[in-house]
């Protein structure tokens, strides 16, 4: 490895970064405390990710993206892109009636924004309702969040762990007996809360059956679709179980948990399953069968609403704010405001990734991990989310302590308008983007944009090799895509008439193990040192060409610090002249 005066700075940083950061202490002293912008500086950065959790002391309090060293464009953008969602667009339907977006970046929050409306149409057929009885969306609407709320059964789940009610490893059929029905004996907890237990997604329970016993009976007692481990299948029967274990082991409801053990202690008011402030409820869906009309301040899931509106899958309502707040918590090692409802060590246990037999679908105890699906720009291993049907998203970003939260009404008045999936990459994008990644060396760098199915080239000017060994290029890369989004560097000795790829090797977190042709990689958020060595030529050019497919973009890349030199000397300084440079598609961004 050919180690430069910034590399060695970079890998003392990155150490300073290890000693320094880490878990909060059980009862840590305030002076001792790093603080929101940790020992270095690193609000405002998507390149300097933070480890262990912020400061317990962090509250949210709202602020200018500028007041933590974000750039408010990208969340202009996004935003606008959400606003005219709730429009047709042509011929299509509107992605959604309404929106809620909350951003927070080190516990500030830096937008709060509202768009369209609660309620907007009339039946299930798109029919609007005479314009005055529109109900516009308003900062403290009340949404469904419909799966989201497996989040918070996962929570109540581990406050029974932490009591020494309930063990992970231990058979469910252990709490709830009648669970071991149709060869279930040995399915553990852990396998519930990762999607692994073999249980089907679902079944139709407000069809079917008469009455909640009959139904909670029919969720417990179902047969396996799978042995035990060997899929991930997303079950809201998983869930369901895990609502009457809980129930079980601590002998009150699960409303009651949800009450006592998060809401009243975080003081999310407006949270809670069955809500009354109901004219505050953002509509969902009309539904003829069953014959519930429009809903609206009712739980849309309706397996959740056949069991009162109390369910461990679904039937939780809150706000914006009221979820900035749980995902604060979450980021503040487990508590706000100095209550805890969970422990330091609990909350990483939840992160922690336990379907690495199942790429693509890591899930720690309850929270989605790294979903490019709708986390896009912000996804990475320390990245937990959930998302819910009716078109709620929840991101938690442990790396850059940010929070991404969108919530709409998508399936006003018709889940059949499609996904809002568009909407919560675009509004994770804009938060990413809107980090910074800052250049190496000099104030500038090379970035590659971002968007789906594009080519974007960086290519220099025609080079003179003088001396009589290999030609080396040597640069460092901010590469943060998805597999199949890939960075190349290719050489023409035809005046481009062809190009040939390049292998080069990479160093530092996250980067390839050999040589490649091809870079890629996304959530390590590190810089690399690349050095690529090319047989000598006369009229060389050498070009990066970076290439997205059709969906997700992640943060994109960055190059900086290029140089192309041999033995008999320096061929190209690209910090000394970026002029020598012929772009399309980069743009060269200053610090």
């Amino acid at each position: 490895m050919r180690l430069t005066k910034n590399t060695v700075i970079g890998l003392a940083g990155l150490l300073a970064i290890s000693i320094f950061s880490g878990s909060a202490p059980a009862d840590p002293a305030p002076k001792a405390w790093p603080g929101a912008d940790g020992f270095f500086g690193a609000s405002g950065r998507f390149d300097r990710p933070q480890s262990g959790f912020a400061s317990p002391w962090t509250t949210l309090r709202r602020g200018a993206p500028e007041q933590v060293g974000l750039d408010p464009a990208p969340i202009r953008t996004a935003l606008q892109k959400v606003h005219a969602w709730t429009e047709p667009q042509g011929t299509a339907h509107a992605m959604f009636a309404g929106a809620v977006t909350l951003l927070v970046h080190d516990g500030v929050v830096v937008t709060h924004d509202v768009t369209g409306h609660a309620l907007r149409y009339a039946d299930k057929a798109g029919t609007e309702l005479p314009h005055e009885q529109w109900v516009p969306m308003r900062a403290d609407s009340i949404f469904d969040m419909a799966s989201v709320s497996k989040l918070f059964t996962s929570i109540v789940v581990m406050q029974q762990v932490e009591a020494g009610r309930v063990d992970l490893d231990t058979p469910v059929s252990r709490y709830v007996p009648e669970f071991a029905a149709n060869g279930k004996e040995a399915i553990t907890v852990r396998r519930l809360l990762t999607h692994t237990s073999g249980l089907p997604s679902g079944l139709p329970l407000w069809r079917d059956w008469p009455d909640k016993p009959s139904r909670i009976k029919a969720a417990l007692e179902a047969k396996l679709l799978n042995a035990p481990g060997t899929k991930y299948l997303y079950s809201d029967l998983n869930l369901i179980t895990l609502g009457v274990l809980c129930e079980r082991v601590s002998g009150r409801p699960l409303d009651v948990l949800v009450r006592e053990g998060i809401t009243a202690p975080l003081g999310m008011v407006d949270t809670g399953y069955n809500p009354t402030a109901r004219d505050r409820a953002a509509a969902t869906e009309y539904e003829a069968i069953p014959p519930r009309g429009m809903v609206r301040g009712e739980v849309h899931d309706e397996n959740a609403w056949s069991l009162g509106g109390v369910a461990g899958h679904a039937g939780v309502f809150s706000t914006a704010s009221d979820m900035a707040v749980l995902g604060q918590a979450l980021l503040n090692g487990g508590t706000y405001r100095g209550r805890r409802i969970l422990r330091a060590s609990t909350v990483e246990q939840m992160l922690q990734d336990n379907n690495g037999a199942f790429p693509g679908n890591a899930h720690g105890l309850g929270f989605e991990l790294d979903q490019m699906w709708y986390m896009d720009g912000l996804s990475s291993t320390r990245t937990a989310g959930h998302t819910g049907f009716t078109g709620t998203s929840f991101v938690v970003d442990f790396q850059s302590r940010s929070i991404a939260i969108l919530l709409t009404n998508r399936v006003h008045p018709t889940r059949d308008w499609g996904s809002n999936n568009p909407s919560r990459r675009a509004i994770a994008q804009g938060l990413a983007q809107a980090l910074a990644v800052r250049p190496l060396q000099g104030r500038d760098a090379w970035f590659s944009g971002v968007g789906d199915e594009r080519t974007a080239t960086l290519a220099t000017a025609e080079l003179r090799p003088r001396g009589s060994g290999p030609v080396h290029a040597t640069f460092h890369a901010f590469v943060d895509t998805e597999p199949t989004d890939t960075l190349l560097l290719e050489s023409s000795v035809d005046h481009g008439a062809s190009w040939q790829a390049v292998s080069a090797r990479a160093y530092g977190v996250g980067a390839p193990d050999a040589s490649v042709t091809t870079l890629s990689g996304e959530g390590h958020r590190a810089w690399w040192f690349v050095d690529a060595a090319l047989p000598q030529a006369q009229g060389l050019t050498l070009r990066w060409r970076y290439v997205t497919d059709k969906m997700y973009s992640g943060r994109g890349v960055y190059l900086d610090g290029i140089r192309v030199w041999d033995d008999g000397g320096i061929l190209l300084d690209g910090e000394r002249d970026p002029q020598r440079f012929t772009t399309d598609g980069w743009l060269l961004k200053r610090d």
